[in-house]
């Protein structure tokens, strides 16, 4: 019996993956699963981009816009769910279509991630306390005391993979590392990477016009909105960062909207610096529509063979 096929489409914000991952979509008859960890949040519509309901009349979507801005969310649950969703999508279609730029969620359903355990709701308060209460370069002391060969390697300036670390320690008495298998888990379907590429100048000019047109959909209304929950984690992203310091009478308007554009160029090169460590994607420019099916074609029709 063949096996059924994943279809990722891949790359950095505002390559194109949107329009191309419809096509697909509708070439195959098929649906598509997002994998935005932002277009989960119901209230966050214009900032993540989100399909518009004119597009998700157009193909059937999942994970989008199925979370409130209070929802804990992780990538293991993505993972999960999504498999879950896989397994009874692929029984009435053998090609299934997944698209956006998470790399960790992407890799939660191609690779699968370590089974470390949910952090509970009392142990995440507390290191959030503390780490507001007592400050980042603390909760590092003590992370280099429970888990040193962590703390050798993670970003101690990204204070959430800190946290979380210091939440594992706290909550297993072991060390996060312990974890951290790293072990490459087999899917039950095969996986075909496309990745979407743009010249740099290019998509720069893309990403600047699209936070424009985003400005000029609402954005602003839309961060206003969602302000009284700017502390949580679901609005730590950017574009709502910026303009909840506008709002805060930090930052000009116009200032903020051009950080929003240099921070989202910033996030488009970690995304390709990324990506660029899977030799399983193959690259493509998003206007080589004809290039990308025939080779989507080929590769199905190779599996199948």
């Amino acid at each position: 019996m063949n096996k059924p096929t994943l279809i990722v489409l891949i790359g950095p914000t505002g390559v194109g993956k949107t329009e191309l991952s419809l096509k697909i979509a509708e070439k195959y008859h098929t649906s598509i699963i997002s994998s935005d960890s932002r277009q989960l949040y119901a209230d966050l519509k214009i900032g993540t981009a989100a399909p518009t309901s004119r597009q998700l009349q157009r193909v059937k979507h999942f994970f989008v816009g199925t979370l409130q801005l209070t929802d804990y969310y992780s990538a293991a649950q993505y993972e999960s769910e999504v498999l879950e969703t896989l397994d009874k999508l692929f029984a009435h279609n053998p090609i299934q279509v997944m698209t956006g730029g998470s790399m960790l969620y992407i890799d939660a359903v191609c690779k699968g991630i370590d089974d470390i355990p949910t952090v509970d709701k009392e142990t995440r308060e507390l290191m959030l306390h503390r780490y507001e209460t007592e400050g980042l370069e603390q909760l590092c002391a003590e992370l280099k005391l429970l888990d040193p060969e962590y703390y050798s390697i993670v970003d101690l300036k990204n204070y959430k993979r800190v946290i979380h670390a210091l939440e594992i320690c706290y909550m297993t008495g072991k060390t996060y590392t312990s974890f951290r298998t790293q072990t490459h888990k087999e899917r039950p379907f095969n996986i075909l990477k496309v990745g979407l590429c743009r010249e740099r100048e290019e998509l720069y000019e893309r990403i600047n016009r699209r936070v424009d047109q985003m400005i000029d959909e609402g954005l602003i209304d839309e961060t206003k909105a969602v302000y009284p929950y700017k502390h949580l984690n679901s609005l730590n992203t950017v574009g709502y960062k910026e303009l909840f310091n506008y709002l805060d009478g930090k930052w000009t308007l116009p200032f903020a909207i051009e950080k929003i554009k240099q921070n989202t160029r910033i996030y488009s090169r970690k995304q390709m610096t990324w990506f660029k460590r899977d030799p399983e994607i193959s690259w493509f420019h998003p206007d080589d529509y004809e290039q990308i099916m025939t080779f989507i074609n080929q590769k199905i029709q190779k599996k199948t063979d």
